[in-house]
């Protein structure tokens, strides 16, 4: 039945991005039921939703008073996929944790309004000329800054690896602990080397799993590796921070093995086999992806010139942001929304044609790359891209604010992406619990997925040029469960102003329901809820200790395989700053973007 079934879509096939891939044709996803303007209704077992009636103690609310929302809009009230004006981040309150939600609520909503009156064209703001795309790595991971033209498509792409604080690939292993992924060193004739007790590099001329399950590595002599290394005190001191631990990969008897530092293997988490796992949607869809930056994130990069100063700092004050001004301006560029201060989102899309109500997401026009997905254990790049409808499915937003040059980081996700853990929140009557349910028809679960198989883990990788399975899987959708639905775990409090994950919890949706139950009826926005926002106390360089707000967040389209199974943290979790660290002087540096001294001057 599949082959028939693939075999009549084969024209399709080569005119679209999805190729219509074979785990489409398997998996057939009945219709989405989304939420759209009707979030705050009783929950739906097809439908995400918000309880209504989450209330906490008035020390711990958040909302929008009415008159403060109205003031959002350019018209002064609000209006049906209105325009919004930017947060002024110059004049920001740095009163946690309410004015950080709002701040990213009214972000959100300026950046996906019309792009209108000064900023020309249609479609979002961020799809106009005052952001800029961020081209993906070259081979040297150096970028570019891409306009915004009138006319111009977006060019997207599959997930690319996530880097972590060194700038290697993530994973973790099953303890839940971080690891970096370093490049295994390899000889003249391309096999690897591994350092013996001695500290010595040493060519593997094969390596076999013994009987106790322990890689075992010989040389091209067909002598064992003594492969144990006596640690140095560099080394000790490393492994006694916070810092990940840094793994290089071998391939014994087929499979993935991650030796440490000390020649010790790592055990990982099934699917975590280096590369970079990709998402695909129930329905076939690949998941794309880009990044942006708006005009004072790239005229203050460019003004820094070919090499970024150590000590430079995002701005968050009027005196830092005038020399960027005057910068601008000697360029011919004038700002129209200066004091939103530095911007940098990465978004996540589908392809819209695979879903039963395009209009109710945020749509827009892109370019992807197409595959041969003839085989269902490695596609390769046709060298062909198609512009197709994508509709966003989640959206980072990152920006800086008086007194937090670190950033501010933010995030949403549709409400019919994915299925959530179980999470408490407060309400008149006091706790309540909200039960794991994934029941339904989700972007990225299965009707009623339950383990095995894991959730959140990857069926397949990047592994340029290629999508490849990961064993002993086939090419084919992953389940996703949203871990901890408003960026906290179950078992460990956020922050420390809220002084417990329900209190959080609460927190967050609070604002989402206040925002949402001040939009006009049937605008798109509403489709969209903020997870929630994290930044470090007092605006210092990120440490393990001292990140706050909602301190355990991921997006499950974006973070979708590192954010762990459960809604807890012992089984693996991460937030932005595990990451994103920057320096370590006590204030935080434009390093704590991965991205920023990688892109090369707009001129």
């Amino acid at each position: 039945m599949h082959n028939a079934m693939h075999n009549a879509m084969n024209n399709a096939v080569q005119r679209s991005s999805l190729r219509n891939r074979s785990s489409a044709t398997r998996r057939g996803a009945a219709a989405l039921l989304l939420a759209g303007a009707a979030t705050l209704a009783a929950p739906a077992a097809s439908a995400q939703t918000i309880p209504s009636d989450a209330q906490n103690p008035p020390n711990l609310a958040c909302t929008v008073p009415a008159a403060t929302f109205a003031g959002w809009f350019a018209s002064g009230s609000p209006t049906l996929n209105g325009a919004v004006n930017p947060a002024n981040s110059v004049t920001f309150s740095t009163t946690p944790n309410c004015a950080f939600y709002q701040w990213t609520e009214q972000m959100f909503l300026w950046m996906t309004s019309p792009a209108s009156g000064a900023y020309g064209g249609s479609g979002p703001v961020f799809n106009s000329s005052v952001f800029y795309d961020v081209s993906p790595a070259d081979k040297n991971g150096n970028r570019i800054f891409v306009p915004h033209t009138p006319g111009s498509v977006r060019n997207l792409s599959v997930r690319a690896a996530q880097p972590g604080p060194d700038g290697l690939p993530v994973i973790f292993s099953t303890t839940g602990k971080m690891l970096e992924v370093a490049p295994t060193p390899t000889a003249r004739d391309g096999k690897p080397l591994i350092r013996n007790s001695a500290g010595r590099l040493v060519e593997v001329g094969s390596a076999t799993l013994g009987a106790n399950g322990q890689p075992v590595f010989r040389d091209t002599a067909g002598r064992t590796i003594q492969h144990t290394v006596k640690p140095t005190a560099q080394m000790l001191a490393r492994a006694k921070t916070s810092a990940p631990t840094i793994v290089q990969q071998f391939v014994v008897d087929g499979k993935p093995v991650f030796i440490d530092p000390f020649g010790n293997p790592v055990e990982t988490e099934q699917g975590q086999a280096g590369g970079s796992g990709v998402l695909e949607a129930q329905k076939g869809s690949l998941i794309y992806y880009t990044v942006m930056a708006n005009d004072v994130y790239a005229f203050y990069r460019t003004m820094l010139g070919k090499t970024v100063p150590t000590a430079a700092q995002f701005p968050t004050t009027q005196a830092q942001l005038a020399p960027i001004i005057a910068f601008a301006k000697t360029h011919g560029t004038t700002f129209p929304d200066p004091n939103a201060l530095t911007i940098e989102i990465k978004s996540s899309w589908i392809d819209a044609r695979t879903l039963p109500n395009p209009q109710d997401y945020i749509v827009i026009q892109g370019s992807v790359p197409l595959y041969d997905t003839s085989s269902n254990q490695q596609w390769t790049p046709t060298r062909q891209t198609a512009i197709i409808p994508l509709a966003m499915v989640g959206l980072h937003i990152v920006g800086s604010t008086a007194g937090h040059p670190e950033m501010l980081w933010a995030t949403f996700e549709h409400f019919g992406n994915s299925p959530n853990a179980a999470y408490t929140y407060n309400n008149a009557a006091g706790v309540q619990t909200v039960a794991q349910n994934t029941t339904g028809t989700w972007l990225f679960a299965a009707n009623g997925a339950v383990e095995p198989p894991t959730f959140n883990l990857p069926n397949m990788k990047y592994t340029a040029p290629n999508i490849v399975a990961i064993a002993p899987n086939t090419i084919s959708p992953s389940n996703v469960l949203r871990s901890k639905v408003w960026g906290a775990a179950s078992n460990v409090s956020p922050n420390p102003v809220d002084g417990s994950t329900t209190n959080s919890n609460t927190e967050i949706m609070m604002i989402n329901n206040s925002v949402m139950g001040q939009m006009p009826k049937g605008d798109v926005r509403n489709n969209y809820f903020m997870m929630g926002c994290t930044w470090t106390a007092g605006g210092v360089a990120p440490t393990q200790t001292n990140q706050v707000g909602t301190s355990q967040l991921a997006n499950s389209t974006m973070e979708t395989f590192h954010q762990g199974p459960d809604n807890t943290t012992t089984n693996g979790t991460s937030n932005c700053f595990d990451c994103h660290t920057g320096s370590t002087t006590p204030q935080a540096n434009t390093a704590v973007s991965h991205l920023f001294a990688k892109i090369a001057p707009l001129f």
